[in-house]
């Protein structure tokens, strides 16, 4: 039965996180990114007041990579989507659903943005940031687990946004669900990672006993496939299976490109480890030239959209192009990743084959990989790429006593390694058990007393403006 509810409070917060080695993918390379915290007060209707809290690293230069900006104005557009939505939720002052409170803002959200030169991607991480933490609040107000709670459509889930599907359809998948008790961990190799020897892909003190992998392209068909034919060689020197997915970020300048990628794969012995093995390939090209570029031949493979999944029509035209599956990521929105994995589900009962994935986007210790890892489990994402736990030396710039408390309340997903609290991976697999707790996935809230206040963003002047 679903709840309503009304926002009262919404607040912003950041911490700066390093990275314990630099992180290269597209053409960027992190070597640092602030953490953004959200909370929010609610009141829900005959049941008083609640709070709830959300996180998620502000990546430079992922949500847009248009060559004219720095990383740090692409950050800042997070903090204006931020800023936006929350005028839009706050303005909102009646009782509605969660779902329905998210439906009534997000048009305007992405008008809003659009006027800014804010992109529909990062113009959907300030209504995805929010509704995480207004989730974790109506669930810790109903005494319920994210996976008991959206199952029952707390949310008040529907398809006033999706004309392709019907509300019987998405209450027949939430009522589906049940939470998977591990994901496997998809280890990610970026571009500057070691390959061979000591601190490579073989390394069972690098990979944590992976049995997936995700390898980052860069975009010129002969280095990746030399790239690759090195991974490989050393994946095949495990004493176990391996599969594998690859991921352009967008790199790919056309098809063209893509196809002379895909024959070097399908021809080229060197390769055979990696083909043999191959999952699917994500994003390979640009998100304006996949739309408008059907995969023609190419669809016998499986590819995926995830930067190019900017709204909730994204899935449907990326199908008619021919692409099998789309990622699912907390910080594009998780009601739309439950309404794209419900509608892979009627995809597949239909006899055509089609999935979503799960993709980390550096989520970080604590309330990020948390709720992210939920999202999976619950819509049956079976393998997801981790990959914030390999760049960042364990919960990082997070006060100790803040850390020690997720790992008191979590200690199946977190153990204690050379003094400080990291992610624990059990042969390969992250351990979901303590994740159906009270709230969106978490029994502990961060200790806001030691954070900064979301920074300002600062104006930028659009292209047009400064002609």
């Amino acid at each position: 039965m679903p709840l309503r509810l009304a926002v009262r409070d919404i607040a912003f917060f950041e911490r700066p996180v390093a990275f314990a080695r630099p992180f290269r993918f597209g053409a960027v390379t992190i070597n640092a990114a602030p953490q953004m915290f959200v909370r929010v007060e609610i009141e829900v209707e005959g049941k008083g007041r609640a709070t709830g809290a959300s996180a998620e690293m502000m990546a430079p230069k992922w949500f847009d990579k248009r060559p004219h900006l720095t990383p740090n104005e692409t950050v800042d557009a997070l903090r204006r989507s931020l800023l936006i939505a929350r005028e839009l939720y706050l303005s909102r002052e009646d009782f509605d659903t969660a779902f329905g409170l998210h439906a009534r803002c997000i048009g305007a959200q992405m008008a809003a943005c659009t006027k800014e030169d804010i992109p529909p991607l990062a113009a959907a991480y300030g209504p995805a940031e929010i509704d995480k933490a207004i989730l974790d609040a109506l669930l810790r107000a109903a005494g319920l687990s994210v996976f008991d709670g959206i199952a029952a459509n707390i949310a008040g889930i529907d398809a006033r946004l999706t004309s392709d599907l019907d509300d019987a359809a998405i209450a027949r998948f939430l009522a589906s669900r049940r939470r998977l008790d591990h994901v496997a961990v998809r280890h990610t190799v970026g571009m500057d990672d070691p390959i061979e020897g000591e601190g490579g892909v073989a390394d069972p003190k690098e990979n944590a006993g992976a049995r997936y992998f995700k390898l980052k392209l860069n975009g010129d068909p002969a280095h990746d496939a030399a790239r690759l034919a090195r991974i490989g060689r050393e994946l095949a020197r495990l004493p176990y299976a391996t599969k594998v997915t690859l991921d352009a970020n967008e790199q790919y300048a056309d098809l063209a490109a893509l196809n002379a990628l895909v024959d070097r794969l399908e021809r080229d012995a060197a390769l055979a480890p990696i083909t043999a093995n191959l999952l699917y390939i994500e994003q390979p090209m640009p998100r304006d030239i996949t739309k408008a570029s059907p995969l023609g031949a190419l669809a016998a493979r499986s590819f995926i959209i995830d930067e190019a999944d900017d709204s909730y029509d994204a899935f449907p035209a990326a199908r008619a192009l021919g692409y099998r599956g789309i990622s699912s990521k907390s910080c594009k929105g998780i009601y739309k990743a439950i309404i794209n994995a419900t509608r892979a589900a009627a995809w597949s009962a239909d006899g055509a084959p089609h999935f979503i994935s799960g993709e980390d986007l550096t989520c970080q210790a604590g309330l990020a990989v948390q709720q992210d890892l939920a999202l999976g489990a619950l819509i049956g994402v079976s393998h997801a790429e981790r990959n914030g736990h390999h760049y960042v030396d364990g919960f990082a710039e997070t006060p100790a006593a803040e850390a020690e408390a997720f790992l008191a309340a979590h200690p199946d997903l977190y153990t204690r390694d050379g003094g400080k609290a990291r992610l624990a991976i059990h042969d390969g697999d992250l351990l979901t058990g303590s994740l159906t707790t009270q709230g969106f996935a978490s029994s502990v809230h961060p200790d806001w007393s030691t954070m900064q206040p979301l920074k300002r963003p600062t104006p930028r002047v659009s292209q047009e403006q400064a002609l």
